[in-house]
Protein backbone atom coordinates (compact mmCIF):
# COMPACT_ATOMS: atom_id res chain seq x y z
CA UNK A 1 0.00 0.00 0.00
CA UNK A 2 1.33 3.56 -1.23
CA UNK A 3 0.50 6.84 1.06
CA UNK A 4 1.67 10.24 -0.48
CA UNK A 5 3.12 12.65 2.31
CA UNK A 6 2.51 16.46 1.80
CA UNK A 7 4.94 18.19 4.29
CA UNK A 8 3.92 21.27 5.39
CA UNK A 9 5.80 24.84 5.07
CA UNK A 10 9.59 24.94 4.00
CA UNK A 11 11.43 27.09 5.94
CA UNK A 12 13.68 28.71 3.51
CA UNK A 13 13.30 29.40 -0.23
CA UNK A 14 13.82 26.91 -3.03
CA UNK A 15 17.58 28.08 -4.77
CA UNK A 16 15.49 27.12 -7.93
CA UNK A 17 12.41 26.79 -9.50
CA UNK A 18 10.44 24.02 -11.40
CA UNK A 19 9.68 26.10 -15.26
CA UNK A 20 8.04 23.73 -17.12
CA UNK A 21 4.20 24.43 -18.46
CA UNK A 22 2.78 22.62 -14.87
CA UNK A 23 4.42 25.06 -12.79
CA UNK A 24 3.63 27.93 -14.68
CA UNK A 25 0.03 27.15 -14.92
CA UNK A 26 0.64 26.77 -10.94
CA UNK A 27 2.24 30.40 -10.44
CA UNK A 28 0.00 31.58 -12.99
CA UNK A 29 -2.93 30.68 -10.45
CA UNK A 30 -0.82 32.18 -7.34
CA UNK A 31 -0.05 35.47 -9.32
CA UNK A 32 -4.30 35.67 -9.67
CA UNK A 33 -5.29 34.51 -6.27
CA UNK A 34 -2.80 36.49 -4.32
CA UNK A 35 -0.78 38.73 -6.29
CA UNK A 36 2.34 36.80 -5.59
CA UNK A 37 4.50 36.35 -8.37
CA UNK A 38 6.30 33.56 -7.46
CA UNK A 39 9.62 33.81 -9.23
CA UNK A 40 10.63 37.35 -8.12
CA UNK A 41 8.49 36.80 -5.13
CA UNK A 42 7.29 40.70 -5.45
CA UNK A 43 3.87 41.76 -3.80
CA UNK A 44 1.73 44.73 -5.48
CA UNK A 45 0.45 45.86 -2.67
CA UNK A 46 2.57 44.91 0.02
CA UNK A 47 -0.24 42.79 1.30
CA UNK A 48 1.97 39.72 1.92
CA UNK A 49 5.40 38.81 4.00
CA UNK A 50 8.27 35.97 3.91
CA UNK A 51 5.80 33.49 5.31
CA UNK A 52 2.49 34.01 3.49
CA UNK A 53 5.23 33.34 0.72
CA UNK A 54 6.68 30.54 2.17
CA UNK A 55 3.38 28.92 2.35
CA UNK A 56 1.87 29.68 -1.36
CA UNK A 57 5.20 27.81 -2.43
CA UNK A 58 4.95 25.12 -0.71
CA UNK A 59 1.75 24.19 -1.44
CA UNK A 60 2.34 25.37 -5.39
CA UNK A 61 5.62 22.79 -5.11
CA UNK A 62 3.23 19.95 -3.93
CA UNK A 63 0.76 20.02 -6.04
CA UNK A 64 3.83 20.74 -8.79
CA UNK A 65 4.67 17.13 -7.87
CA UNK A 66 1.76 15.35 -7.49
CA UNK A 67 0.64 16.51 -11.02
CA UNK A 68 4.05 14.78 -12.19
CA UNK A 69 2.91 11.91 -9.62
CA UNK A 70 -0.21 11.15 -11.46
CA UNK A 71 1.07 11.84 -14.86
CA UNK A 72 2.95 9.09 -14.23
CA UNK A 73 0.23 6.90 -13.56
CA UNK A 74 1.29 6.87 -10.05
CA UNK A 75 -2.10 7.47 -7.20
CA UNK A 76 -2.76 7.12 -3.43
CA UNK A 77 -4.19 4.78 -1.28
CA UNK A 78 -3.90 6.63 1.79
CA UNK A 79 -2.64 10.69 2.06
CA UNK A 80 -2.01 12.18 5.23
CA UNK A 81 -0.06 16.08 5.79
CA UNK A 82 1.87 17.53 8.42
CA UNK A 83 0.48 21.03 9.21
CA UNK A 84 0.75 23.47 6.05
CA UNK A 85 0.37 20.43 3.63
CA UNK A 86 -2.98 19.90 5.06
CA UNK A 87 -3.96 22.11 1.70
CA UNK A 88 -2.46 20.15 -1.50
CA UNK A 89 -3.28 17.36 0.09
CA UNK A 90 -7.18 17.79 0.07
CA UNK A 91 -6.49 18.34 -3.82
CA UNK A 92 -4.50 14.51 -3.70
CA UNK A 93 -7.88 12.78 -2.17
CA UNK A 94 -10.25 14.95 -4.52
CA UNK A 95 -11.90 17.47 -1.93
CA UNK A 96 -11.12 20.72 -3.16
CA UNK A 97 -9.35 21.91 -6.50
CA UNK A 98 -5.96 23.09 -6.73
CA UNK A 99 -7.59 27.13 -7.47
CA UNK A 100 -9.18 26.79 -3.80
CA UNK A 101 -6.45 25.34 -1.95
CA UNK A 102 -4.11 28.01 -3.12
CA UNK A 103 -6.72 30.76 -1.91
CA UNK A 104 -7.42 29.55 0.90
CA UNK A 105 -3.15 28.90 1.31
CA UNK A 106 -3.74 32.84 0.81
CA UNK A 107 -6.43 33.52 2.52
CA UNK A 108 -5.98 31.70 5.72
CA UNK A 109 -2.28 32.56 5.56
CA UNK A 110 -2.91 36.68 5.49
CA UNK A 111 -4.52 36.60 8.30
CA UNK A 112 -1.88 34.77 9.89
CA UNK A 113 0.36 37.72 8.71
CA UNK A 114 -1.76 40.21 10.32
CA UNK A 115 -0.56 39.01 13.59
CA UNK A 116 3.23 39.78 12.71
CA UNK A 117 3.08 43.68 13.44
CA UNK A 118 1.96 43.30 16.91
CA UNK A 119 3.49 40.84 18.62
CA UNK A 120 6.88 38.86 17.95
CA UNK A 121 6.43 35.24 17.43
CA UNK A 122 8.81 31.86 17.32
CA UNK A 123 9.13 28.37 17.03
CA UNK A 124 11.94 26.35 18.67
CA UNK A 125 13.61 23.59 17.17
CA UNK A 126 14.79 21.13 19.80
CA UNK A 127 16.53 18.09 18.76
CA UNK A 128 18.26 15.75 21.29
CA UNK A 129 15.19 16.11 24.23
CA UNK A 130 11.85 13.63 24.84
CA UNK A 131 8.62 15.57 25.25
CA UNK A 132 9.00 14.54 29.12
CA UNK A 133 12.36 16.09 29.67
CA UNK A 134 10.83 19.35 27.12
CA UNK A 135 7.63 19.94 27.95
CA UNK A 136 8.59 20.83 31.96
CA UNK A 137 10.95 23.69 30.17
CA UNK A 138 8.33 24.81 27.71
CA UNK A 139 5.62 25.33 30.87
CA UNK A 140 7.73 26.93 32.47
CA UNK A 141 8.62 29.86 29.63
CA UNK A 142 4.96 30.25 28.61
CA UNK A 143 5.97 28.22 25.46
CA UNK A 144 4.05 25.57 23.77
CA UNK A 145 4.37 22.25 22.20
CA UNK A 146 3.52 22.31 18.41
CA UNK A 147 5.25 19.49 16.38
CA UNK A 148 6.17 16.13 17.58
CA UNK A 149 7.87 14.87 14.45
CA UNK A 150 10.37 12.16 16.62
CA UNK A 151 10.76 11.40 19.92
CA UNK A 152 14.04 13.59 20.19
CA UNK A 153 13.11 16.31 17.19
CA UNK A 154 10.08 18.73 18.60
CA UNK A 155 9.05 22.04 18.15
CA UNK A 156 7.75 24.39 20.14
CA UNK A 157 5.50 27.62 19.27
CA UNK A 158 5.32 31.04 21.61
CA UNK A 159 6.43 34.34 22.26
CA UNK A 160 9.81 35.20 20.64
CA UNK A 161 11.36 36.49 24.43
CA UNK A 162 9.68 33.33 26.19
CA UNK A 163 11.36 31.18 23.41
CA UNK A 164 14.79 32.62 23.51
CA UNK A 165 15.06 31.71 26.94
CA UNK A 166 13.18 28.12 26.60
CA UNK A 167 15.87 26.87 24.14
CA UNK A 168 18.92 28.41 26.38
CA UNK A 169 17.18 25.73 28.98
CA UNK A 170 16.87 23.03 26.25
CA UNK A 171 20.35 23.68 26.25
CA UNK A 172 21.17 23.34 29.99
CA UNK A 173 18.71 20.33 29.77
CA UNK A 174 21.56 18.81 27.75
CA UNK A 175 19.27 19.10 24.17
CA UNK A 176 21.61 18.07 20.76
CA UNK A 177 20.85 21.51 19.70
CA UNK A 178 17.93 24.05 20.09
CA UNK A 179 16.82 27.07 17.24
CA UNK A 180 15.45 29.73 17.90
CA UNK A 181 13.01 30.59 14.35
CA UNK A 182 11.34 33.65 13.75
CA UNK A 183 8.09 33.34 12.75
CA UNK A 184 4.57 35.88 12.11
CA UNK A 185 2.12 33.53 13.84
CA UNK A 186 2.21 31.23 16.72
CA UNK A 187 1.48 27.93 14.78
CA UNK A 188 0.01 25.02 16.38
CA UNK A 189 -0.09 26.49 19.85
CA UNK A 190 -3.24 27.54 21.90
CA UNK A 191 -2.07 31.10 21.84
CA UNK A 192 -3.82 30.73 18.01
CA UNK A 193 -7.44 30.69 19.87
CA UNK A 194 -8.24 34.57 18.87
CA UNK A 195 -7.85 34.09 15.16
CA UNK A 196 -10.18 30.84 15.04
CA UNK A 197 -13.36 32.65 14.47
CA UNK A 198 -11.57 34.98 11.29
CA UNK A 199 -10.31 31.68 10.04
CA UNK A 200 -13.54 29.65 10.94
CA UNK A 201 -15.51 32.18 8.31
CA UNK A 202 -12.77 31.63 5.84
CA UNK A 203 -13.46 27.81 5.62
CA UNK A 204 -16.68 28.15 5.73
CA UNK A 205 -17.01 29.32 2.43
CA UNK A 206 -16.16 26.26 0.67
CA UNK A 207 -17.37 23.33 -0.44
CA UNK A 208 -15.37 20.15 0.44
CA UNK A 209 -16.11 16.83 -1.64
CA UNK A 210 -15.58 13.85 0.25
CA UNK A 211 -12.38 12.09 -0.01
CA UNK A 212 -11.72 9.53 -2.71
CA UNK A 213 -8.76 7.61 -1.04
CA UNK A 214 -8.54 7.72 3.11
CA UNK A 215 -6.91 11.29 4.37
CA UNK A 216 -5.27 10.29 7.57
CA UNK A 217 -5.24 13.71 10.17
CA UNK A 218 -1.91 14.36 12.30
CA UNK A 219 -4.40 15.40 15.62
CA UNK A 220 -5.66 12.09 16.00
CA UNK A 221 -4.82 9.79 13.35
CA UNK A 222 -8.16 9.20 11.82
CA UNK A 223 -9.58 9.26 8.27
CA UNK A 224 -11.32 12.70 7.77
CA UNK A 225 -14.99 12.81 6.39
CA UNK A 226 -15.80 15.80 4.35
CA UNK A 227 -17.86 17.19 7.30
CA UNK A 228 -14.95 17.12 9.59
CA UNK A 229 -12.63 18.80 6.88
CA UNK A 230 -13.21 22.65 7.75
CA UNK A 231 -13.57 22.16 11.71
CA UNK A 232 -10.24 20.50 11.42
CA UNK A 233 -8.68 23.05 9.33
CA UNK A 234 -9.26 25.38 12.33
CA UNK A 235 -8.28 23.10 15.04
CA UNK A 236 -5.22 22.23 13.40
CA UNK A 237 -3.40 25.58 13.68
CA UNK A 238 -3.93 25.47 17.53
CA UNK A 239 -3.23 21.94 18.37
CA UNK A 240 0.23 20.15 18.04
CA UNK A 241 1.66 18.02 14.90
CA UNK A 242 1.96 14.79 16.01
CA UNK A 243 3.76 13.32 12.90
CA UNK A 244 4.98 10.37 14.88
CA UNK A 245 2.01 8.85 15.86
CA UNK A 246 0.92 9.42 12.28
CA UNK A 247 3.35 7.50 10.91
CA UNK A 248 3.67 4.53 13.41
CA UNK A 249 -0.80 4.69 12.54
CA UNK A 250 -0.02 4.59 8.76
CA UNK A 251 2.45 1.31 9.57
CA UNK A 252 0.22 -0.04 11.34
CA UNK A 253 -2.80 0.14 8.75
CA UNK A 254 -0.39 -1.84 5.95
CA UNK A 255 1.93 1.52 3.96
CA UNK A 256 4.91 0.01 2.73
CA UNK A 257 5.62 2.87 0.67
CA UNK A 258 5.71 6.35 1.28
CA UNK A 259 6.14 9.16 -1.20
CA UNK A 260 6.90 12.86 0.27
CA UNK A 261 5.10 15.13 -2.35
CA UNK A 262 6.12 17.98 -2.20
CA UNK A 263 9.85 20.13 -1.83
CA UNK A 264 12.57 18.46 0.35
CA UNK A 265 12.71 15.43 2.10
CA UNK A 266 11.58 16.46 5.88
CA UNK A 267 9.41 13.48 6.63
CA UNK A 268 11.04 10.98 5.03
CA UNK A 269 13.75 11.53 7.34
CA UNK A 270 11.68 11.67 10.39
CA UNK A 271 10.50 8.41 9.10
CA UNK A 272 13.86 7.25 8.87
CA UNK A 273 14.89 8.63 12.59
CA UNK A 274 11.13 6.58 14.36
CA UNK A 275 12.32 3.22 12.08
CA UNK A 276 15.51 3.68 14.46
CA UNK A 277 13.84 4.49 17.79
CA UNK A 278 13.59 1.69 20.04
CA UNK A 279 10.56 -0.05 20.11
CA UNK A 280 9.77 0.18 16.27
Amino acid sequence: MNCFMFPGQPLSPCTTLPYDADFRELSALVRDLAGLDLQGASWPEGEGNRHVKLQLLGVALSLHRLRSLKREGSEPELVTEHSMGIYPALVACGSLSEREAIELTWRIGAVLARTGPSRKFALGCVVGLTVDTLLPVARRHGVHLANHNTTRHILLSGRRENMVAAMEAAMEADAFSAKVIDYDAPLHSPLMAPFSDSIGEIVAGYRYAEPLCPLVNHLDQRRLTAPEIPRFLVEQLSRPVWWDRTYRELRALGVSRFVEVGTGDALKKYNRWIDGEPGS
